[in-house]
């Protein structure tokens, strides 16, 4: 592992220790050269996933931006950022265990928009309007209204 201090190329592991789920190794390094210390995880990843947009055009799955998206959604609002955290794991696992490399963004979308709703209401309709694209306040009220969340009726 590449020092970010110095740049060395190595380093070495001074202890490991999982997380509380397992999912994650947390180690913390030490340069040998500039004697600097720093934590990696690592995480099991059990395929290269592609994502394929609406647009036909594939890139990489990045686990952190599934992440910085749902964490966006969830802005101050009282979620444990370990339920996040479990939530987003789950995500993935379910992803690798379709069996498919090449997963459309939609699946993600509707996967996320699901462990949402569960997670917290106002967090799954503050993502279901980017994701869904909402453009007037009639977007948002026809969506609550479908989803069963609106107190007008």
């Amino acid at each position: 592992m590449r020092c970010p201090f110095c740049g060395h190329a190595d380093s070495q592991v001074k202890d490991s220790r999982p997380t509380e789920d397992g999912a994650v190794i947390r180690r913390r390094r030490l340069c040998p050269e500039c004697g600097g210390r720093f934590t990696t995880n690592e995480r099991v990843q059990l395929r290269e996933l592609m994502v394929v947009k609406r647009s036909g055009r594939r890139s990489p799955f990045d686990r952190d931006k599934l992440m910085r998206s749902i964490n966006m959604a969830l802005r101050k609002r009282p979620v444990e950022p370990e339920r996040v955290e479990r939530m987003v794991s789950g995500i993935v696992r379910r992803l690798e265990s379709m069996g498919e490399t090449d997963i459309p963004s939609q699946v993600i979308g509707e996967m996320t928009m699901e462990a949402l709703k569960g997670l917290d209401e106002v967090g799954y309709v503050r993502f279901a309007s980017v994701y869904r694209d909402f453009r007037e306040t009639g977007d948002f009220a026809q969506f609550l209204a479908e989803e069963g969340l609106s107190d007008e009726e």
